[in-house]
C-alpha cells in the first residue's frame, strides 16, 4: 500500500505540473508565489466570495462557458477574431487571462492596479471594423460590460453547480459586487453589483447578440479542436460538454450547439462533477512536493 501511495503521489504531482503549465505557464510556481506571498494590502480579503469562486476547480467549466457566451456579441467577437490570436496561441491567451484573474483576486493592490493598466493599454490598441462594416473598439465601455457580465454569470453559475461549497444568497451577491470592483477599474462605469442586476443586464444585451460565422468558428475550435495531447482529449470532452450544458437555451442555436436536456441532466452533469473533483484533487497537490 505504501508503494502504491508513493506512485499515486508521483502521478498527482505530474498531473499538477501539466495542468499548471497549461493554465499558468512554465514558471507557474514562481508566479503563484509572487502573487500570494508579496506583502501589502489586497483589493479582496481572505473572506471575500471572489476568492472562493476563483480558487475552485469549477472555474474551468465557467471559463469555457464564458468564452462561448461572450462570442455571441458580434462586435466583441470581431475584436477577438482579429486581434486575440486565440487559434495560434490559445494557451498563451489562457495564461494571460489566468494571471490577470489571479493577480486581481489574490495579489497586492499595487500589482492588481498594474495588471489592470496593462489590460487597458492593450484594449486601447484593439479597434477595427466588423465584416458588415460596424466599427468596434475593445475599450468601448459597453463592450467591456458585455464581456464582464458574461464572465461573472458564467463563473457564478458554474460554481453554484460544480463548486465544492456553493455560495449562499449573500455570498452570491457578494461575488457579483467583488467582480464589479475589477470591472470599474477596467472601464465599466456602472457594472452590476447583485445577481438581480446581473440578470437584468444580461437580458438587456439579448437584442444585440447573434451567432456570426466568426462566433461559430470559435465555438468549433474551443469545443472540438483545442490543441491537446491525445490522452487529455477525453477529459477535455467532458469539460466542453459540461460548459455547453451550462449555457442558456437561447445561446445554443446561434452557435449551432446541441440541446439534449435528459443527457445533460444526467450523464453530462455526473461527468462534470467527476472531472471537477479530479481537477480539484490535482490542484490541491501539497506545495512542498511541487
Amino acid at each position: 500500500m505504501e508503494v502504491l501511495d508513493r506512485e499515486l503521489a508521483k502521478v498527482r504531482l505530474w498531473l499538477a505540473g501539466e495542468l499548471s503549465g497549461k493554465v499558468a505557464g512554465p514558471n507557474a510556481d514562481e508566479v503563484r508565489h509572487r502573487i500570494m506571498a508579496t506583502p501589502g494590502p489586497r483589493w479582496f480579503g481572505p473572506d471575500r466570495p471572489i476568492r472562493q469562486v476563483h480558487g475552485d476547480a469549477a472555474i474551468f467549466i465557467g471559463g469555457l462557458r464564458a468564452l462561448l457566451l461572450q462570442s455571441l456579441h458580434p462586435l466583441a467577437m470581431a475584436a477577438v477574431d482579429a486581434h486575440s490570436g486565440y487559434r495560434g496561441d490559445p494557451w498563451g491567451r489562457l495564461q494571460r487571462t489566468s494571471a490577470f484573474l489571479a493577480t486581481t483576486t489574490y495579489g497586492t493592490a499595487e500589482d492588481a492596479t498594474r495588471a489592470v493598466a496593462t489590460v487597458r493599454g492593450v484594449h486601447r490598441r484593439v479597434r477595427g471594423t466588423t465584416p458588415d462594416g460596424r466599427p468596434y473598439a475593445a475599450s468601448d465601455p459597453h463592450l467591456l460590460e458585455w464581456v464582464h457580465v458574461a464572465e461573472v454569470d458564467s463563473f457564478l453559475r458554474c460554481h453554484q453547480r460544480y463548486g465544492s461549497v456553493p455560495l449562499d444568497e449573500a455570498g452570491a451577491d457578494g461575488y457579483v459586487a467583488d467582480m464589479a470592483r475589477i470591472a470599474v477599474e477596467l472601464g465599466v462605469p456602472d457594472p452590476p453589483r447583485s445577481r438581480a442586476e446581473l440578470a437584468e443586464r444580461l437580458r438587456a444585451f439579448r437584442p444585440e447578440l447573434a451567432g456570426t460565422p466568426q462566433a461559430r468558428a470559435a465555438a468549433r475550435f474551443l469545443i472540438f479542436n483545442a490543441p491537446l495531447p491525445l490522452p487529455a482529449r477525453p477529459a477535455y470532452g467532458v469539460l466542453a460538454a459540461a460548459s455547453v450544458a451550462m449555457l442558456p437555451g437561447w445561446a445554443r442555436w446561434p452557435l449551432r450547439l446541441p440541446y439534449l436536456p435528459l443527457t445533460e441532466a444526467t450523464a453530462v452533469r455526473a461527468g462534470g462533477h467527476t472531472l471537477v473533483g479530479a481537477l480539484r484533487w490535482i490542484m490541491e497537490t501539497p506545495r512542498e512536493h511541487a
